[in-house]
């Protein structure tokens, strides 16, 4: 009989420890530096992703010279996505033009009026002194001294709006220059590291990158059929913009549960076309979230389990379970990290807490039963 049990010495609960106090320590680091290594993590990300493109583009298409074909890559994504806005954004801007045309003719049917300034005028010359007596009341000014400290919360959400492009634009910087020395730096890093420890971070970024991979290519696969299911669910009820509304939320959805942001537009096509038709507005709005509703049931009870459960090798309840911990742990990052991160703690418990691997090697064949 073989005895697995070891014996914890002082110095190995000492060691143990330490490792946990050195990960506590790397954690909060990390967490203190975050708005600074946010652009590099989105930069590597992004390096990651065109790393295989750019490949091609040196060896297939036989661009030697490295920089151009990172120039070149950079510029075909850029030209596939400008060419999906392109598919996208005009016809929205179409029908929100439409949608102000019809508003104003509603309006000017309904005042017999000319225009709307004109209305607006009319009723300011109407109201006069009931809006100059609104204006020197209590609740004014009290109403007034509410609204200026939102004010300045506007002003400086609108620096960190524009902190975040500044922020994009170092993350691009990041991804050039990493896609300029990949190869180098993918094999580099290991040296940071004692030699004796090297294996042991070696296997344990191949399994994050395996991971990794796996994530991207599911969550691709779900993002598509997420995008095909609205395209028929709104050609069925006759939506506007049906196909192009579809392929947006399936771009969106390449973020989990981004594409929820969706429904903004859907309210103004379904007010569209309740102004356009004469249909009521909220029956065309409750045929479309209806259709919302399906969707999400689909991917999130058949689709989701089904493909990123595949991709992944995780059960799937385990995969709706780690989506629901990582979410209340850390919100909205949470859910895009937690299916690779769960795979990868479970790939790590089983490679060098349970040894499974190696308990499966050293088990004795059993043999049958004598009677």
């Amino acid at each position: 009989m073989i005895n697995y049990s070891k014996t914890i010495t002082f110095d190995i609960f000492v060691r143990w420890l330490g490792y946990g106090l050195l990960v506590v320590a790397i954690f909060l680091l990390i967490s203190y530096l975050s708005n600074v290594l946010l652009p590099f993590a989105v930069g590597w990300l992004l390096a990651y992703l065109l790393h295989p493109a750019v490949k091609f583009v040196q060896e297939k298409l036989r661009v030697r010279n490295r920089v151009l074909s990172i120039i070149i890559t950079l510029v075909t994504v850029l030209l596939a996505f400008g060419a999906l806005l392109w598919f996208i954004i005009p016809p929205m801007i179409e029908q929100f033009e439409k949608l102000g045309q019809l508003a104003s003719n509603y309006v000017q049917q309904r005042a017999n009026v000319g225009s709307i300034p004109e209305a607006i005028r009319q009723w300011t010359d109407n109201n006069r002194e009931n809006i100059e007596r609104f204006l020197h009341s209590q609740e004014f000014n009290e109403g007034i001294k509410a609204v200026v400290p939102n004010i300045f919360k506007a002003l400086g959400k609108t620096a960190n709006i524009i902190i975040s492009i500044a922020g994009s634009l170092i993350a691009l910087l990041y991804m050039f220059f990493i896609l300029m020395d990949y190869d180098y730096l993918t094999k580099a890093w290991i040296k940071v590291f004692p030699k004796k420890s090297r294996p042991f971070w070696s296997e344990l970024a191949g399994d994050a990158e395996r991971e990794l991979n796996n994530y991207i290519r599911g969550q691709g696969t779900v993002a598509l059929i997420m995008g095909v299911l609205f395209c028929i669910g709104f050609t069925i009820i006759d939506f506007p913009m049906a196909i192009g509304l579809g392929i947006l939320i399936g771009i969106m959805d390449l973020v989990p549960y981004l594409h929820t942001l969706a429904l903004v537009p859907t309210v103004f096509l379904a007010l569209l076309k309740a102004a356009d038709t004469g249909q009521n507005f909220w029956l065309i709005l409750l045929a479309a979230l209806a259709v919302f509703a399906i969707v999400q049931v689909i991917i999130d009870m058949v689709v989701t389990p089904k493909v990123m459960g595949k991709a992944m090798g995780l059960n799937p309840a385990i995969l709706l379970l780690s989506l629901s911990v990582w979410g209340a742990l850390l919100g909205f990052m949470g859910l895009i990290i937690a299916l690779p991160l769960t795979t990868l703690l479970m790939a790590y418990y089983q490679r060098y807490i349970t040894r499974e691997d190696e308990t499966a090697d050293e088990e004795p064949p059993t043999s049958p039963a004598t009677t």
